[in-house]
């Protein structure tokens, strides 16, 4: 469009040349005017309206030319955004093929079967992830985070005060803020307070003092009838001996 706006310009810079040059006294392009027929000059009105026109013409050619600038700035913005996000993601796909070969990795070396050869050639593949911003995260003894952690198993312990990670089981992976892959852990909770018996918390007796005064409180009471059936036996005992001195 901008290349539309120039020629526009060129030809009308042309046609007003070839006007005045066909106009022009001795130009050869046409009759020189006779003595006392001087063309009309334009009135200020006239100059100050054209002046107007012009103004106006160079506001809209300046306008449309910003338009198409931002324009392009916001299609080349968008272009590189495309293009990093393309390359981004080929590489989280590349890395990511990676890490079953990282982890073999690993297990090999925390056995001691990384040695020699394997060891220089597992150095310089662990390099070159790095380089393409593969970060290796995850220790025993780090907080228990869900966003960078997956828990495998739970446990309690009396050493920690919060969430814990105890094992890693298999590291985890981050491109930039990314997270390509979070690691598998054990993790261990703090050890669960008692809680405190409502009863007791409240001053009242425990359950096992309750029992223990429905004892005593039984026993008295069988104390007691045994106490007030013993007279009666007495009292039977000696009714039939005086029957017997009767009968005899």
């Amino acid at each position: 469009m901008t290349s539309e706006h120039q020629r526009e310009a060129e030809q009308l810079l042309d046609g007003a040349q070839t006007v005045q040059d066909s106009e022009a006294p001795g130009s050869g392009r046409g009759p020189a005017p006779a003595a006392g027929d001087a063309p009309d000059a334009p009135t200020p009105q006239e100059l100050v309206e054209a002046l107007a026109a012009g103004q106006s013409r160079v506001a809209a050619l300046t306008e449309d030319l910003q338009r198409l600038q931002a324009e392009y700035l916001n299609y080349k913005r968008r272009v590189d955004r495309d293009r990093d996000l393309v390359k981004q993601n080929a590489t989280f796909s590349v890395l990511s093929a990676m890490l079953p070969v990282l982890d073999d990795l690993d297990r090999a070396r925390e056995h001691g079967e990384l040695e020699g050869g394997l060891k220089a050639v597992a150095d310089s593949l662990e390099r070159i992830v790095a380089a393409h911003g593969l970060v290796k995260f995850g220790r025993p003894g780090d907080p228990f985070d869900p966003r960078f952690h997956e828990a495998l198993l739970h446990a309690h312990s009396p050493d920690v005060t919060t969430t814990t990670c105890q094992t890693i089981v298999s590291a985890g992976y981050q491109i930039g803020d990314r997270v390509v892959r979070p690691a598998r852990v054990t993790v261990v909770d703090p050890e669960p307070e008692p809680e405190p018996d409502s009863q007791t918390a409240d001053g009242g007796a425990t359950p096992a003092a309750d029992r223990a005064d429905g004892a005593a409180d039984g026993a008295a009471e069988g104390t007691t009838v045994r106490g007030a059936e013993e007279p009666a036996q007495a009292t039977e005992s000696t009714d039939d001996e005086q029957d017997t001195q009767h009968d005899g």
